[in-house]
């Protein structure tokens, strides 16, 4: 653990051993453990003056509970060649062309990948990012069109912990990763983004228009409570 509070280290429990993320915030009152379903791992977030010591305790005394979640945490993707990728919730292969240099391409549902095979999952990330611009970008355009609704900007990033947001000024921001998810529910959550630009809040009003813009919410909520977790997960080669 570093002086400000941060860093990575394998910590022996009960269950077995458990890589630990500290966390060191001035707004945490008390010590506090969750798990991170993108890399796997056992956050454990501690109070300016919290001690390295109690928080260790803290996760030996629950070493039951810490197992139980984290063998409920999916398997990372691994890109690799004769892998696949999800690319609006269908499986693409993946197939590697080191002597290509064309960078990315699709060709009959088959992602090829040029250049050095140490490269692969960075090549993969950086195509997955510009086709969620693009496609995730469409979609908001059409469906905002289409509601009369204008948000002020569209800023894809890589998030945690929500698929998306709006701020009070209009505008939304997607995490990248949803363009692997179906396309009802890459219409869900944009459709959730852009009923904030009337309501900032999550009232009966809210859901009401939410509804309006797209059919897909019941199915959506439930492909990303059972699946969405997989594809928070950092990938692996």
């Amino acid at each position: 653990m570093t002086a400000d509070g941060g860093g990575t280290e394998t910590v022996a429990i009960a269950s077995g051993q458990v890589t630990v993320c500290w966390r060191r915030s001035t707004r945490a009152r008390r010590i506090s453990m969750r798990i991170d379903a993108r890399s796997g791992h056992v956050v454990l977030t501690l109070p300016p003056r919290g001690r390295r010591e109690d928080a260790l305790a803290l996760l030996r005394s629950h070493s039951s509970w810490v197992a139980a979640n984290l063998a409920r945490v999916p398997q990372a993707p691994r890109w690799r060649d004769g892998g696949h990728i999800l690319l609006d919730g269908r499986p693409h292969a993946i197939r590697h062309c080191p002597q290509a240099r064309r960078g990315v391409w699709i060709e009959s549902d088959v992602v090829h990948v040029s250049g050095e095979a140490e490269f692969l999952v960075r090549r993969l990330t950086t195509f997955l990012r510009e086709q969620a611009r693009t496609r995730l970008g469409a979609c908001l355009e059409t469906l905002a069109r289409e509601a009369g609704l204008r948000p002020a900007r569209l800023t894809i990033r890589d998030t945690r912990s929500r698929w998306g947001s709006c701020t009070a000024d209009g505008a939304i921001m997607l995490c990248w990763r949803l363009v692997m998810a179906p396309r009802e529910v890459q219409h869900y959550v944009i459709a959730h983004e852009l009923a904030h630009l009337r309501h900032m809040n999550h009232g009966p009003d809210f859901w009401m228009l939410v509804d309006r813009l797209t059919p897909h919410r019941r199915h959506a909520e439930t492909w990303l409570r059972r699946e969405g977790a997989v594809l928070l997960r950092d990938m692996q080669e």
